[in-house]
């Protein structure tokens, strides 16, 4: 087998419009598995949200890998051992509180199950919460409940508000963080230097595997860096165009079962 690691990107990529893996995906995926193929899950989603596809695909029977946070955890899912983790530094989340608070935005965090926030009721805050298939939990004050290490906040509102705080709080912490946005409505706040292809170089060197072992699918900007750092770099139909014109190839849609004819034309053929 020339390729030996399948790093897929979730929303919009391994899951359809309906945020869900189809049954020919799903069935594709345990098939390469059997023959030897080992998947990771690369995802802007905390670890919790990524536990449910995991679980699906039987990561933990064939020795998958979890990439949660853009990179922020590595897990081995057989062992359920933490082989990477980058955390945010504690001194800077006062600025990101009082940005949120300043311009009437919601701020998140996560611990265990929960999303974490101070505005439970909050549409984007909801979106949030349904699409990593966790529980909101309700905190008086944000940073009083950050009592622990954590790998990223969210501040979540309206698409063109948020575009201008994301210039602003770029500007002031590009030196000291990642500040970018997943979704127009979503303005992920990370350590510095997250990246999926910085993050799979780690796990590459752990399970003694070369980059050009590797096909590494997406459709998001987020999705741009393992995608050009894979042996093949695939992007999803669906993709953002600067990931299709920087892809080795474009495959199906994510409704159109992507995944599963990379899967099906790369590797078990």
């Amino acid at each position: 087998m020339k390729y030996k690691l399948l790093v897929l990107d979730l929303d919009g990529t391994l899951t359809n419009s309906k945020k869900v893996i189809t049954e020919h995906t799903r069935t594709t995926l345990i098939e390469a598995q059997k023959r030897g193929l080992k998947i990771v899950l690369a995802s802007g989603r905390p670890t919790y949200g990524v536990v449910p596809l995991a679980n699906q695909l039987e990561l933990d029977k064939y020795e998958g890998y979890i990439l949660s946070y853009n990179g922020g955890e590595i897990i081995d899912w057989k062992t359920g051992e933490m082989m990477y983790k980058n955390l945010l530094d504690p001194e800077v989340l006062p600025y990101l509180y009082q940005c949120a608070k300043d311009n009437n935005f919601a701020i998140v965090s996560y611990e265990n199950e929960y999303v974490l926030t101070e505005h439970p009721d909050d549409e984007y805050v909801l979106k949030e919460a349904l699409l990593n298939v966790m529980k909101i939990k309700k905190v008086d004050n944000f940073l009083k409940a950050i009592n622990h290490p954590i790998a990223k906040c969210l501040i979540v509102g309206d698409p063109t508000r948020l575009a201008v705080l994301e210039k602003e709080m770029y500007d002031h912490l590009k030196d000291r963080m990642g500040v970018f946005r997943s979704e127009p409505y979503f303005l992920e706040l990370v350590p510095k230097g997250i990246d999926k292809a910085r993050s799979l170089s780690v796990l590459l060197k752990e399970i003694n595997m070369k980059k050009e072992e590797m096909i590494a699918v997406g459709d998001g900007f987020n999705d741009l860096s393992m995608i050009q750092y894979a042996g093949l770099g695939v992007a999803m139909a669906n993709a953002q165009p600067v990931v299709r014109e920087n892809a080795d190839y474009i495959t199906l849609s994510n409704d159109e079962d992507g995944v599963a004819t990379v899967v099906e034309k790369f590797i078990l053929a």
